[in-house]
């Protein structure tokens, strides 16, 4: 693996016991993710699951959406809706650069 693929954030690097434990959950609850198409890891060849950095900020989120009590549908939708909001923020700030306007 070339070092630079460690700051790669889609470098799919951690196993799912590795991403268990980093976000101190239960590899069922990565599983049942998958199985839900919320979080899809990669596959190794022999079809491990691979988490990238990106899946495990993702995992990060929802479990403290799950913990506050939210269902997965209400769960999924709230993250969908946190970036669309983020994205059109991103859209807001660069137009305004162009413009010139603070």
């Amino acid at each position: 693996m070339p070092l630079d693929d460690l700051d790669d954030l889609d470098y799919p690097a951690y196993t799912i016991g590795q991403a268990a434990g980093l976000l101190g959950v239960r590899q069922a609850f990565l599983r049942s993710l998958d199985t839900a198409d919320l979080v899809r890891p990669v596959r190794s060849d022999g079809g491990h699951r691979r988490y990238t950095r990106r899946q495990l900020e993702l995992v990060a989120r929802v479990r403290v959406l799950f913990d506050e009590g939210h269902s997965l549908a209400a769960t999924t939708r709230i993250i969908e809706l946190e970036d669309l909001l983020a994205a059109a923020r991103g859209e807001v700030a660069e137009l305004r650069e162009r413009l010139g306007e603070p």
